[in-house]
């Protein structure tokens, strides 16, 4: 695979058991999709969420380059609080299908390695609390869209691959912090604009019938489950770019949970409807 040799195990282990999906399909998911997936994960430091033995088994986050990563995986040098430390960069199909193979769902920051002082995406968590679903979420999802227009910055919406969604927007000439500080903001005027449907804290007791506008992962040490990504649930679901007439139109969780399956003929149709993030003269400076 682009000249290098990659061992492939355990192909027929089942790690969904609630569909009997594979590990030999979701190989085969993440290399048929490394079209539209791969791009967002390039140069930016990777942290696994890894999942071996299915969803139900032993879940772990790798954030350090894992032992025995091969000496042609890409990996950068990355600040933290506690020191510098060494991430994987997934740059290829090759580096993707080994890293695929760890079982992996992706999560990045939303910084690239080239640049980590400076944020060049923003993104919101809407999380809702039951019996709130995702339904709610699309409903607070257009007043942030409406509302970050209003300062000349287009967002874009991928559904979590759990119960939620997330809004991801290109921005420019800020650090994290500047970000997080600007998120923050908008979270708790979204709360004061929609009483009864959002809150911005993370408080427990708070989030039951609401949608929790969680900002924190601008943080630069936080990161998000990438698009495309598979998640490491119950059911095989993805997270998945959706367009905002299917936003405007939920009317069901269930409108909102896509599976492996369904990706590709989405990909057929749509494209990538992230693909503007990449376009930097759609990235907006912070007001």
């Amino acid at each position: 695979m682009e000249g290098r040799r990659i061992a492939l195990s355990n192909l027929d282990k089942v790690l969904y058991p609630a569909t009997g999906l594979t590990k030999g399909e979701l190989l085969h998911y993440y290399a048929t999709t490394a079209q539209v997936l791969l791009p967002h994960l390039r140069d930016r430091p990777v942290s696994f969420l890894r999942y071996p033995d299915g969803p139900d088994g032993q879940v772990f986050f790798t954030k350090n380059v894992p032992p025995g990563t091969p000496d042609w995986v890409t990996t950068a040098e990355v600040p933290r609080s506690e020191g510098p430390a060494r991430m994987v960069l997934v740059q290829d199909l090759a580096s993707l299908m080994w890293a695929a193979n760890l079982v992996t769902e992706f999560h990045t920051h939303q910084w690239t390695a080239d640049d980590p002082d400076e944020a060049d995406r923003l993104v919101f968590d809407l999380d809702p609390g039951p019996p709130a679903t995702v339904v709610q979420c699309c409903e607070v999802a257009l007043w942030l869209r409406e509302r970050l227009a209003a300062d000349g910055i287009e967002a874009y919406a991928k559904t979590s691959g759990a119960k939620g969604l997330h809004l991801l927007a290109g921005v420019r000439g800020s650090s994290s912090e500047r970000v997080s500080e600007y998120a923050k903001a908008l979270a708790v005027e979204a709360e004061r604009a929609l009483p009864r449907q959002v809150v911005h804290r993370m408080t427990r007791s708070l989030r039951p019938g609401k949608v929790f506008v969680d900002w924190s992962q601008n943080a630069a040490r936080k990161t998000t489950a990438t698009p495309y990504t598979m998640r490491a649930r119950s059911q095989p679901a993805v997270s998945t770019p959706v367009t905002w007439d299917e936003v405007a139109g939920c009317r069901s969780a269930e409108q909102f949970v896509f599976r492996a399956d369904d990706v590709g003929p989405r990909v057929r149709d749509y494209g990538d409807l992230l693909a503007p993030l990449f376009e930097r003269r759609r990235a907006a400076p912070l007001p």
